[in-house]
């Protein structure tokens, strides 16, 4: 375990508070449609702060947090674009209007970040209590890998989840976004607008990510401060990479199959050092520095390959992946009128 100062904490949690606060108020203070250029900007902005804090991590830490660090990042951003898609989708489910994506795009952030931090601090303490945890970690991404092979062609159902459903029942829906407030009075009823169940679908996403995010970041680093600055700096500058990105998302057809192959390879590598650990050290295990390559490797070839095959097909779109089989639209009808 890297012995992490006090102050270094401390520092970088002011650091991440400070920075969503700030987008916070660039994104609130005028709400308005984000174009090309701001999202470039911002974006560029938030890598290059991102880039800087690991070579601080570098110069204060050491080689090995340094390159542990760039390795959770890579993994946490690559699964943040998978992410993107899933807001992608909600937003055209509930036909969020421009001003107000910004709003629900750091909502989403904010819940990711709280969400994670709880699931950092629970996975730390499993795996300095029980030695098999990395096993059941590797075992659930490379679950999760074949399911996103298997479904990759499908898009999560967002807007029929259980957490939705139930919003649903609790209060009456309007259709009108009563100028972006979660709650309204229409007709002398108070109502609930498509925001906050727009809101209850992102929390909703943000915890299925979670889970599987948290194991795989644990996968290239043991450190609890590790995984939740790569988690930190991956989400941080979500909501200008997200308008950035919007039209290119669908042209990633094969991204799915290369987040498949991360979450598999993790799951191995996972695997092999709790054999390695705590079965026999002649298992061998692999290496933080391989596994960086490794991903970059996946996620260039996956960029690459998807890229071509739009070219050639521009009538193909990429589909987000679920992790289950999508429900017809005879079977989600079946269910409502019964549960009615």
């Amino acid at each position: 375990m890297i012995d992490i100062p006090v102050w270094f904490w401390v520092a970088t949690i002011v650091l991440v508070v400070g920075l969503f606060v700030f987008d916070l108020l660039v994104a609130v203070r005028r709400p308005h449609a984000v174009g090309l250029r701001e999202a470039t900007f911002w974006s560029v902005f938030y890598i290059t702060v991102a880039i800087l804090f690991g070579l601080a991590v570098w110069g204060f830490l050491g080689g090995t947090a340094g390159t542990e660090y760039f390795a959770g990042w890579i993994v946490e951003k690559s699964l943040s674009v998978d992410n993107l898609f899933v807001f992608v989708i909600i937003m055209a489910k509930f036909t969020v209007p421009d001003e107000y994506q910004q709003k629900v795009l750091l909502f989403g952030i904010a819940a990711a970040l709280v969400l994670r931090s709880i699931f950092i601090a629970v996975g730390a303490a499993a795996i300095s209590l029980f030695s098999f945890t990395f096993l059941l970690f590797g075992l659930i991404l490379i679950w999760t890998a074949v399911q996103l092979i298997r479904h990759r062609n499908e898009e999560p159902d967002v807007e029929d989840n259980f957490l939705v459903r139930r919003a649903r029942k609790i209060m009456p829906v309007t259709d009108d976004y009563h100028g972006g407030r979660m709650l309204a009075h229409e007709d002398g009823q108070r109502v609930m607008t498509p925001l906050l169940l727009v809101f209850v679908a992102i929390g909703s996403t943000d915890l299925l990510f979670a889970l599987d995010s948290i194991p795989a970041v644990f996968g290239v680093t043991k450190d609890p401060f590790l995984v939740f600055a790569a988690n930190a700096f991956a989400l941080l500058g979500l909501r200008a990479l997200y308008f950035l990105i919007e039209g290119l998302l669908e042209r990633l057809v094969y991204l799915s199959i290369g987040l498949s192959l991360i979450l598999a390879f993790i799951g191995v590598k996972l695997i092999l050092q709790f054999l390695h650990e705590d079965v026999n050290e002649s298992i061998p295990h692999i290496a933080t520095p391989v596994s960086l390559v490794v991903i970059l490797v996946i996620l260039v070839a996956t960029t690459i390959a998807s890229l071509l095959r739009v070219r050639v097909h521009p009538e193909e779109k990429a589909h987000a992946g679920a992790l289950r089989a999508s429900k017809s639209k005879k079977q989600q009808d079946e269910e409502r009128s019964s549960s009615s």
